[in-house]
């Protein structure tokens, strides 16, 4: 029997990597308090031993109460992957060929997530694994069991849809750029 040191948050809701050995809750599409439809541009930055190495990323995001579509696309318009998360559970395609040079969707999810969902939808998923958000002056810190900072992000507005967002993950040390091309936000109840 194998056995090992992992903190894994108790839930029924799909779950991802945050970090080594630590995976979260995804809180639910509806958490959001809003449905939007957003065209946006990921840029990804990264340095591995020999280089710097950069990428990008057109999304589709659509966000209802029930779902979260999420498609990527190729400079030349193809969808290279696509994400699906309804019913707590994630589905999820990446173009034959690519799956190792693309994140994984649930990844970019993730980040996505982290960074547009209200602070109260992270609080439960994050306390599981001990984890905490503070948000300050257009800041968004992540902070691990052991009180260091994971991810910072920073907002340019007040509106995450306007103006670009950083998010920096310090211990993987990579850094994205999140540039809302156009969106639409509508009250959940229309």
């Amino acid at each position: 029997m194998l056995s090992g040191c992992a903190l894994v948050a108790d839930s029924s809701g799909p779950q991802v990597d945050i970090a080594p050995h630590t995976r979260v809750t995804l809180p639910t599409p509806a958490q959001l308090g809003y449905q939007v439809t957003a065209s946006q541009l990921i840029s990804a930055q990264w340095q591995d031993d020999t280089s710097k190495h950069s990428q990008q990323l057109p999304v589709q995001l659509q966000v209802k109460p029930q779902q979260v579509l999420l498609a990527g696309f190729s400079s030349w318009g193809t969808r290279i992957l696509s994400l699906n998360y309804q019913n707590n559970t994630i589905d999820t395609q990446v173009m034959n060929g690519l799956e190792n040079t693309l994140p994984k969707p649930e990844q970019v999810l993730f980040n996505l997530m982290i960074t547009l969902w209200p602070r109260s939808a992270w609080e439960e998923p994050l306390n599981q694994v001990k984890w905490q958000m503070i948000d300050a002056n257009n800041t968004r810190t992540i902070l691990d069991n052991s009180g260091d900072t994971v991810i910072e992000i920073e907002y340019q507005s007040h509106d995450p849809f306007s103006g670009e967002i950083q998010f920096h993950n310090r211990k993987l040390k990579y850094t994205i750029t999140i540039q809302t091309l156009n969106h639409r936000i509508q009250d959940v109840t229309q």
